[in-house]
């Protein structure tokens, strides 16, 4: 399958560039995936389209304030450092810029010297394994000097970092925010389980890997980042009743998404279950839990808009991107959603 069949003309101007002042009020574009037809509603909706005994799954994943500014000892040049993903030993997979003059051995402080690292390696990449020396608590140091690591498309400084973060946000571990959950405030999750909808997290830590582009012209011929996801006893047991009963699931963002279709068995149960997944989920894959979904509108030619595709086909989300870039919907991590049903 052919990488342009995915790609769209997306104005400049659609790019939301900050988060609304009310979560709930970004705006919903409600999508039939059988009869492809659409509607126009507020977030906060939502509730409108969920019925007791459904199952509504959050990703609880927690973004880390990930991106570092620090300075090479060696010449006091400046370095931005990006954490990917947390090996063993205070060991870092990360990216660097400037990079090419970073090499093993070199040695890097942070806020005049709370934090250091040493380059340990390069990655095949292109990106550097760093072992860090602190004293204390890491989460608590990157708090105090790491900033949020918005996607590059973003341009603006953000204001508040909690609006980088949902307001179920529980697990640290995250590279990105899952985005379709930056929509939930407090009192419409509250809302929504007075109707009886079983509210479940599991979690899946974002690497950046899962929103850049795709760079093979055929699909198939792409590689996914692995992931580290959780599901636990209690949320297997919750999902496995809602089947059982007939009733849905709708996964909030395309992570819940992947979690839950690498976590259920062939027969569609689950079961507490952990690992890393890469998933890939293009047209011609055939779901095996989620009935629904909620998902933000996302790049072209990206994983996520294939994701998407599968689940409602590539011509009624084409149509639905289209009638969503007509009618000033806003794009990507801090703009409007839709919900596929």
């Amino acid at each position: 399958m052919n990488i342009d069949l995915f790609d769209f003309d997306l104005p400049d101007e659609l790019i939301a560039q900050t988060p609304l002042s009310k979560r709930d009020e970004s705006k919903l574009l409600v999508l039939n995936r059988i009869t492809g037809e659409v509607s126009h509603k507020k977030f906060k909706d939502i509730v409108s389209f969920l019925k007791a005994g459904d199952a509504l799954v959050l990703n609880d994943t927690k973004v880390l304030p990930a991106r570092l500014f620090g300075i090479k000892n060696e010449t006091g040049a400046k370095i931005e450092v990006l954490l990917l993903k947390q090996l063993a030993n205070d060991r870092w997979e990360t990216l660097v810029k400037p990079g090419k003059k970073l090499r093993p051995g070199h040695e890097i402080s942070f806020g005049e010297g709370i934090l250091t690292g040493i380059v340990e390696d390069v990655t095949e990449a292109g990106g550097r394994i760093i072992r860090f020396n602190y004293q204390g608590i890491f989460n608590q140091i990157l708090d105090e000097l790491g900033k949020m690591p918005l996607p590059p498309y973003i341009k603006e400084q953000l204001a508040d970092k909690d609006r980088y973060q949902t307001v179920y946000a529980k697990h640290p571990g995250s590279a990105a925010a899952p985005t379709a959950g930056l929509h939930f405030t407090g009192q419409l999750l509250d809302k929504i389980r007075e109707i009886g909808v079983e509210i479940v997290y599991i979690t899946l830590h974002v690497g950046l890997g899962t929103f850049r582009p795709v760079n093979t012209e055929i699909i198939e011929e792409h590689k996914m980042h692995a992931e580290f996801f959780s599901i636990t006893k209690e949320t297997a047991e919750k999902l496995n009743q809602v089947k059982a009963l007939g009733n849905k699931i709708i996964a909030v963002g395309t992570t819940s998404v992947r979690t839950l279709e690498s976590a259920a068995g062939d027969n569609g149960e689950f079961a507490a279950k952990e690992g890393w997944t890469d998933i890939f989920i293009y047209p011609g894959y055939r779901f095996k839990v989620v009935d629904s979904m909620i998902t933000n509108f996302h790049l072209p030619k990206s994983s996520l808009i294939m994701l998407v595709s599968a689940f409602a086909g590539r011509e009624t989300i084409m149509k639905a991107y289209k009638e969503a870039i007509d009618n000033r919907y806003r794009f990507f991590s801090f703009g409007d959603a839709m919900f596929i049903y």
